[in-house]
């Protein structure tokens, strides 16, 4: 008997030196590996087991982790896991501190990116792939997406994508049956054949380019000579859908043949532009009782009658048994100070002549992205709303609108990150709630260095309930890795997309729909992350505030200045993380800490002024008397349609507002002023 393979494997490129027999023998391995493993820690074996051959193709073909290999949904990916040197450990599986039931960075350079949802993996292999182009590399690029992955709305918008700007990507369709079955026959698989050939491809250009030049006629029988070649490849294909966005179609092709896949992989590896692989796969393949029952399997813990004690496991395939190899988890682990007299920002007036934050945003982003070649802008078919259409005029090859696909906008981005990029997505505060998961899943999970450029945060005004910016920040604030940041004014806009920029984790910049106000242009300087700044010195109260509206807090405390109270205020600049040493110095000994922000005060930036307050109070007496009061668009409803002023007005959000709401809670606190309020001014 033959020594067993997969232990003696370092790595991917091992593959490459095995013969056909091989290959053959180290499948049987994987698949004794997974099925005994899984016997003891549980997991996803039917998926996994369904693309062994796949996964040994695609790693004798690619150069990983030079070339990249996407899993989408990364349940299948345990054979990738056992190829990619870490089958020692792959007794650990989903065990407290051993390897990932999915493809985890920290565990391998092989694996590309963090997954576990399905749909993602078409928008970042995108990425990467755009990435690539732009730096002009040559590595090469595969998503592995399976049949049900296929049909979530991200994937199609994602296919969209793929097809319109045929960037060149390998798309490996894994259909075990459980939700695409398309028509089989011999016409299908001969044009297949016909397409993969670089006869067809170098044939068909030449043919088109011949008859274009014949005068009068040739582009009217050129296009008629496309259409008909078009219409008897679709009428023949069942992937026809493939083919009217743009990607070429391949299938179908027997999962389980080695020699049918590397073949086939080989060749669609050297076309240009998208190509789409359909494998036909069995799920459970080589193990009965998971073959017999596709979904009790999908995922499983085998109970142990299903491994024998002599290590050789039933209906396996024809390989070698790799368990003994394994090492077993137990089952039961368990898976700057400015003076009191400071003119405040809205001293300034604003007039509908001054450029808004969009403007603002987008003018300086340009001029950063004239010394960063690796900017670039994504919007979701908003070019013009969120001001991209100027960078689009200045960087047209980088620039990508994805459409009305928020979900595909931010993974794509992922991709992009990952690639090297620097992408900026720009949306509006209501649109991005529609990619929450993207948020969460893609860019913050694999803490990649997105920056999602907030537009509209806050009140949008006449568009009403459905457009109103209010979530966001709150549905933010709860992420890892993510920096949540908003300007006082349009100046320190232009200064906190630079300190965006420069860094190397996901970070989310808010700015209003509003006019800036007028202040000059100057060179913006990087901000320190998490780091506020005091605007006004005082005694009594503190505010502490977020966004444009600390310079309505500004006012309010101009007019509580008046009533006798010595008022200090904060601009925090960061939500996430919070200045809390700087809040905490200043509100000590303080009657009372007021938050401002025109966001929903649920679990909003108050809310982390509070959590830290509250937090410190177990160890300072200073802070167990001073009372917090949070201000923002209250919870529970939503706001209806109206001008911004207006809403301001009803909300109490405007100055007055603000101050009203402020002498409200003093009263009942039962606070009183310090010092004595300065005389009314005589008119004269």
């Amino acid at each position: 008997m033959t020594a067993p393979i997969l232990p003696s494997l370092t790595g991917p490129a091992d593959l490459r030196r095995l013969t056909e027999v091989e290959l053959e023998l180290l499948a049987g391995e994987v698949r004794d590996a997974i099925i005994a493993t899984v016997a003891t820690t549980g997991g996803h074996l039917g998926s996994s087991l369904g693309v062994v051959e796949l996964t040994i193709a695609l790693h004798r073909l690619l150069e990983s982790p030079r070339d990249r290999i996407v899993w989408d949904t990364g349940h299948q990916a345990y054979p990738h896991k056992l190829l990619t040197g870490r089958f020692a450990r792959f007794g650990t599986l989903r065990q407290l501190g051993g390897i990932g039931g999915f493809p985890r960075r920290s565990e391998s350079e092989h694996d590309v990116f963090d997954g576990g949802h399905a749909g993602t993996g078409l928008s970042i292999g995108q990425g990467l792939a755009t990435a690539r182009d732009l730096r002009h590399g040559n590595e090469r690029i595969a998503v592995v997406v399976g049949d049900a992955a296929i049909t979530s709305g991200l994937s199609l918008e994602a296919l969209n994508d793929i097809g319109q700007r045929k960037t060149q990507l390998l798309i490996v369709l894994n259909d075990n049956e459980m939700s695409i079955s398309p028509t089989v026959g011999g016409l299908s698989k001969y044009l297949s054949q016909i397409k993969l050939s670089g006869t067809w491809q170098s044939s068909k250009t030449a043919y088109d380019e011949l008859v274009g030049r014949i005068p009068a006629v040739g582009p009217t029988v050129r296009e008629l000579s496309q259409r008909l070649r078009a219409s008897v490849v679709n009428f023949a294909q069942p992937g026809r859908l493939f083919e009217d966005l743009g990607i070429t179609y391949i299938g179908l092709v027997p999962g389980h043949d080695l020699k049918a896949l590397l073949s086939t992989f080989q060749q669609a590896l050297e076309l240009k532009g998208p190509v789409i692989v359909h494998v036909r796969t069995q799920k459970g393949h080589g193990f009965r009782p998971a073959e017999a029952d596709q979904v009790g399997f999908h995922g499983a813990a085998l109970p142990p009658m299903a491994v024998p004690s002599n290590g050789h496991l039933e209906g396996n395939g024809s390989g070698p048994a790799a368990a003994e190899g394994v090492q077993q988890a137990p089952r039961s682990m368990p898976t700057e100070s400015m003076a009191d007299d400071a003119a405040p920002a809205s001293a300034v007036i604003r007039t509908p002549k001054n450029p808004n934050y969009t403007a603002v945003f987008a003018k300086e982003l340009i001029e950063r992205a004239r010394s960063d070649e690796r900017i670039v802008a994504i919007t979701a078919g908003m070019p013009t709303g969120t001001g991209l259409s100027t960078f689009a005029a200045s960087f047209p090859d980088r620039f990508i609108d994805v459409g009305i696909a928020e979900q595909h906008s931010l993974a794509l981005a992922t991709g992009l990150a990952m690639g090297g990029m620097r992408p900026v997505v720009a949306l509006y505060s209501t649109f991005l709630q529609r990619a929450f998961d993207q948020t969460v899943h893609d860019i913050c999970q694999n803490d990649q260095p997105v920056l999602i450029a907030v537009d509209r945060a806050g009140l949008v005004g006449e568009d009403g309930t459905s457009h109103q910016g209010m979530f966001t920040l709150s549905a933010q604030r709860q992420l890892p890795n993510l920096v949540i940041a908003s300007p006082k004014d349009e100046q320190e806009l232009r200064s906190l997309l630079v300190t965006a920029l420069g860094q190397d984790r996901p970070f989310a910049l808010h700015y209003p729909r509003d006019p800036g106000f007028g202040l000059a242009p100057i060179d913006p300087a990087p901000v320190p992350v998490g780091r506020g700044e005091v605007l006004r010195e005082g005694t009594d109260i503190l505010f502490v505030g977020f966004g444009p509206i600390v310079a309505r807090a500004l006012e309010a405390a101009g007019a509580l200045a008046a009533d006798g109270w010595s008022v200090a205020v904060i601009n925090a600049r960061f939500a996430k993380p919070l200045d809390r040493d700087l809040i905490l110095d200043h509100g000590r000994g303080k009657r009372l800490v007021v938050t401002f922000e025109e966001s929903i005060v649920t679990g909003g930036f108050g809310s982390g002024v509070l959590e830290a307050m509250e937090e410190a109070r177990l160890t300072e007496p200073a802070l167990r008397d001073v009372a917090v009061r949070i201000l923002g668009i209250p919870g529970g409803a939503f706001v209806d349609h109206g001008s911004v002023a207006d809403l301001r007005r009803v909300l109490r959000l405007d100055a007055a507002g603000l101050a009203e709401q402020v002498r409200e809670t003093l009263v009942a606190i039962g606070a009183t002023p310090s010092t004595t309020p300065a005389p009314e001014p005589v008119a004269t």
